[in-house]
């Protein structure tokens, strides 16, 4: 008899998730801290850089991260249009007023966004909520109670779908979903919102029952274990962001969003 034989998981997948969740923190505070093009443009190289030793394949990669490509660019014309004036104006209409201020702060947000977006999407594309949750409870010692009711309320995300979509067919089975799509969508949202809160109510008295309460020393079934390569992942967030500030320090256009205007 043949075995089905599955593709074994990447080196990135293997990572404990607490890594990549202290990677990304690493890599995306400096980032926060400062809004100019040379920082956010020489993260945003280095993690396309990395990104082909991620465990994604290009398909999955742009079908996962296509909403942040689209978005990116939308909120730097925002800031282009109504941004600070500053320096030269080059078009003005009634409240849009696009300056050289203004463009240069377009382009750096839609860095800024996408160097501190892309990486958050690639690396907890392979996480996966129960190892997280193992390692929140074991590495960083997060109680174990909002842990599990955390992860209780992630794996309902599934189910909430599922009830959107039924309740979207029965409506339409009773004719009452043919018109007036503001007012429907509505009525829909306000009954999920019943349905989620009766089932919220369930779940919490089962996992009362069931002990997940209880305030004794708690016992996991799968050890989180966070060695050495989980280290080299987190010194490797903190390296892309140490360079790219270094780079905004050198060549002076280091912006702090934090100091004296």
């Amino acid at each position: 008899m043949i075995g089905i034989q599955t593709a074994a998981p990447s080196r990135m997948a293997r990572r404990n998730p607490v890594a990549k969740l202290l990677a990304i923190m690493a890599l995306t505070i400096p980032l926060v801290l400062t809004l100019d093009a040379v920082s956010a443009g020489v993260a945003l190289a280095i993690e396309l850089a990395l990104f082909p030793g991620a465990g994604l394949g290009w398909r999955q990669f742009w079908r996962r991260t296509w909403i942040v490509w689209l978005l990116a660019p939308l909120t730097g014309l925002t800031i282009a249009l109504y941004g600070q004036e500053s320096g030269q104006v080059y078009a003005e209409w009634f409240v849009v007023r696009i300056s050289e201020g203004s463009l240069e702060l377009a382009v750096a947000t839609t860095l800024r966004v996408l160097a501190i977006a892309l990486p958050s999407v690639v690396l907890f594309a392979t996480v996966d909520p129960t190892d997280l949750a193992d390692g929140l409870a074991q590495v960083l010692r997060v109680p174990s109670r909002f842990v599990l009711g955390a992860l209780a309320g992630l794996r309902m995300i599934g189910l909430f779908m599922d009830d959107w979509r039924a309740l979207e067919l029965a409506r339409r089975s009773r004719g009452v979903a043919d018109r007036g799509r503001i007012r429907r969508f509505l009525g829909m949202a306000f009954a999920l919102l019943v349905l989620s809160i009766r089932r919220g109510t369930k779940l919490a008295v089962a996992m009362e029952a069931r002990g997940f309460g209880a305030p004794v020393a708690r016992t996991w079934a799968r050890e989180s274990r966070f060695g050495g390569a989980d280290w080299m992942l987190v010194l490797l967030g903190a390296a892309v962001a140490a360079v790219a500030v270094g780079a905004a320090v050198v060549t002076g256009s280091w912006n702090f969003i934090l100091g004296p205007r």
